[in-house]
């Protein structure tokens, strides 16, 4: 079940890499046009895309970069200067740094908090707490990203001057700094992802706790954190965790406006300030990272759904 898996989640990173190709590729505009600038005799122009190999064939392209990748070479940057070379796997992989490190710091305070108020939910079931948190998600879930930035933006940063309205950190700021720089972005982000996966835990326990064994256990006089934690939760994982999974991925490719919105200096924001000077490498690198990751999860999220589903994992 793994292996075929695996192997299908290569073949969709195998055509999400040629739809990723062709589709950079098409970009508008010309980057040794935008280098050389518009005046550039046409001679100049073309030797400077021989120079860069711009002038092969898409195809020839297309294998050299996936072989590349693969290999762990990510190529040179079209900004590069004659002797001088910028790779892009260093262009990248401080963004890259960066954006585990914003989502690994939120998953932290997000799947512990939504699972939480997911199960508190499903618990006190139609109270005042249960509509509060509902409407809060609903609104959560029906806003977009960078409105809840903003918002957070204007209030937090602007009028009270709580927080500072970019994220730029950096190497060696102390860790108090650090913290006053990641409260934005990873309050954005948090309230994006706690309303899935909140939404998802209090479905899946409502419906676990109307089980016989659920009522079983409660006439043996079991307490309801028994019945929760030892019961309802471990039966209910299966959707929880797969909800959790792919909000992970989200966090991971999800991130280009949150980084745009506060300057972070991640791998979204990289590729953004990539796509506006043409560096076709490296919009190429991140928007294939951006896709494997998601794949990635996206897999690790089946095979724990089918581990976990005796239905799933033995089917007749």
């Amino acid at each position: 079940m793994i292996i075929s898996r695996l192997f299908l989640g290569s073949l969709t990173l195998a055509a999400v890499s040629m739809i990723i190709f062709s589709t950079v590729s098409m970009l508008p505009g010309n980057f040794a046009t935008a280098i050389l600038g518009q005046s550039a005799a046409p001679e100049t122009v073309a030797a400077f895309e021989s120079h860069l190999g711009l002038d092969q064939p898409a195809t020839t392209r297309y294998f050299k970069w996936v072989g590349g990748f693969l290999h762990g070479d990510l190529g040179e940057s079209l900004s590069s200067n004659p002797g001088e070379p910028r790779f892009v796997a260093d262009i990248v992989s401080s963004g890259l740094r960066n954006t585990l490190l914003l989502a690994g710091v939120t998953a932290l305070i997000a799947v512990p908090l939504s699972i939480a108020l997911g199960v508190l939910s499903a618990l006190y079931r139609g109270t005042t707490f249960d509509r509060l948190v509902n409407g809060v998600s609903l609104t959560t879930i029906s806003v977009p990203e960078f409105f809840i930035a903003y918002i957070l933006l204007i209030f937090l940063a602007v009028r009270l001057r709580w927080l500072p309205t970019l994220s730029n950190v950096s190497d060696g700021m102390s860790f108090v700094e650090w913290v006053r720089l990641m409260i934005l972005p990873v309050s954005t982000l948090t309230l994006g992802i706690v309303a899935h996966i909140m939404r998802m835990t209090r479905s899946a326990i409502i419906g676990v706790l109307s089980r016989p064994y659920i009522h079983m256990a409660k006439c043996k006089g079991a307490s309801p954190a028994r019945v929760i934690l030892r019961h309802a939760l471990p039966n209910a994982w299966a959707p929880i965790a797969n909800v959790v999974a792919v909000n992970l991925a989200y966090l991971v490719v999800g991130v280009v406006v949150v980084e745009t919105v506060f300057v972070y200096p991640g791998i979204g924001h990289t590729m953004v300030d990539a796509v506006r000077s043409r560096d076709i490498p490296v919009v190429q690198a991140c928007a294939l990272i951006f896709a494997s990751a998601y794949i990635l999860l996206n897999l690790l999220a089946d095979i724990i759904a089918i581990s976990t589903n005796p239905k799933l994992l033995h089917p007749r």
